[in-house]
């Protein structure tokens, strides 16, 4: 995560992060979640209420200006910077403050809707390791066509769900069947959807698959596989 470690004072350090659920210190698994384009930590954390989940805690960060990077997703790298690496940073600095507190990685789930899902899973490739599992929601891996999907690591049996429509006016199915492949091929266990005709949103086809991964985490017996 050198990177994300030299971005230290970008725009998104030093902004908000809100909770929810319980406690670090008492939760059995922990849930990462990172708002859209426009939107906020508060308006992230509100799918909570539809998770029926009682023994998570929640952290959503907020992005300086309402935005995690300036311009489309698809564009080279570089023009999203300073923006996007240091959105990467803050992921893994919530990352480690939920390991600090007791949570293994394997029992911390990342969840991303529309920028945020980009964000969510540039960084689950870039930093791969087993987590307990990756949602998704609206978004892609970032960077042009052109750009090499050369990541390194494994993602070890991590659940994953991609959920979009088939006609999102942001997010090509393209891309998301690209970042089924890549990460497919870092040994993710994936599972990608696209819905027909469905709008830029969450559907509840979406919040069930979630609800799902989340309740294999606070409830181990239930099994690994989706």
């Amino acid at each position: 995560m050198n990177d994300q470690k030299n971005q230290a004072q970008g725009p998104h350090q030093g902004q908000p992060v809100l909770t929810a659920g319980v406690p670090l210190e008492q939760a059995k698994a922990a849930m990462i979640m990172l708002h859209g384009r426009g939107s906020s930590a508060e308006d992230i954390l509100g799918l909570t209420t539809v998770f029926d989940q009682t023994e998570f805690a929640y952290l959503a960060p907020q992005a300086a200006g309402h935005s995690w990077y300036p311009y489309s997703f698809l564009v080279p790298l570089a023009k999203n910077e300073p923006g996007l690496s240091s959105g990467l940073a803050v992921i893994g600095s919530l990352l480690a403050r939920v390991q600090a507190s007791g949570i293994p990685t394997e029992r911390i789930m990342l969840l991303g809707f529309s920028q945020g899902a980009c964000l969510t899973l540039e960084f689950t490739a870039r930093n791969a390791q087993r987590y307990g599992g990756i949602a998704g929601l609206s978004g892609g891996l970032i960077g042009p066509d052109s750009l090499p999907r050369d990541y390194a690591g494994s993602l070890a049996g991590t659940p994953v769900f991609l959920g979009c429509s088939d006609h999102d006016m942001h997010i090509p199915a393209a891309r998301v069947r690209l970042s089924d492949e890549v990460l497919r091929g870092m040994d993710a266990t994936m599972t990608t959807r696209l819905y027909p005709n469905m709008g830029h949103t969450v559907n509840e086809d979406e919040i069930a698959m979630v609800n799902t991964m989340m309740q294999k985490l606070a409830n181990p017996s239930i099994g690994t596989t989706m």
